[in-house]
């Protein structure tokens, strides 16, 4: 997902974590005694907003390194439209409101924590290469993924000097939830 994505993409995907965390949170409480405890850890983002820099910039680098390729005639053009990477990182309050709904656990504590990007560049490229490049490669193929991630270490230099002396250089965050069966 990126800024540019229409309304919909945004509640498509919302909607999917949440059928997807509650899947998650019923198939577990099956597993537990009551009493027991579960600690989750996931990507979120610090703002409601799903467009925030903590969530997209990362990927629409990405996107810019394959609109990159498309323009030097290296990748088809129609390739890149029909590329998706199903990812989303909610907010806080969504997750907490699939707990409540779900139902089985109690919420012992939420933390919201901001993580750095790897510096330099290629380690960020190297990071979101060993990530996504299963999904990247069955759809364009092993050959463009070197020139793809030298293009998008490129774009993360240039966009964390970009953002130099502003605190939101380069953060993802981390969501860490605490549960107890109820």
């Amino acid at each position: 997902m990126a800024k540019t994505s229409p309304t919909n993409v945004f509640e498509a995907y919302r909607k999917q974590f949440e059928k997807d965390f509650t899947k998650l949170l019923v198939l577990r409480s099956h597993e537990m005694i009551s009493g027991g405890h579960m600690i989750l850890t996931f990507a979120g983002r610090s703002k409601p907003d799903p467009t925030s820099e903590d969530c997209c910039v990362i990927w629409e680098l990405l996107a810019k390194s394959l609109v990159d390729m498309v323009k030097e005639g290296l990748v088809e053009e129609s390739k890149v439209s029909s590329f998706n990477i199903p990812h989303y990182t909610p907010y806080e309050g969504e997750v907490m409101d699939v707990i409540q709904k779900e139902g089985s656990f109690s919420l012992h504590s939420v933390n919201c924590f901001a993580l750095s990007w790897p510096t330099p560049g290629i380690n960020t490229a190297k990071f979101i290469r060993a990530v996504s490049e299963p999904l990247i490669a069955t759809h364009f193929g092993y050959s463009i993924m070197d020139v793809l991630f030298k293009k998008y270490q490129e774009h993360v230099v240039d966009h964390l000097a970009t953002m130099k002396g502003i605190t939101m250089k380069g953060i993802t965050y981390n969501l860490i939830i605490s549960l107890i069966k109820k």
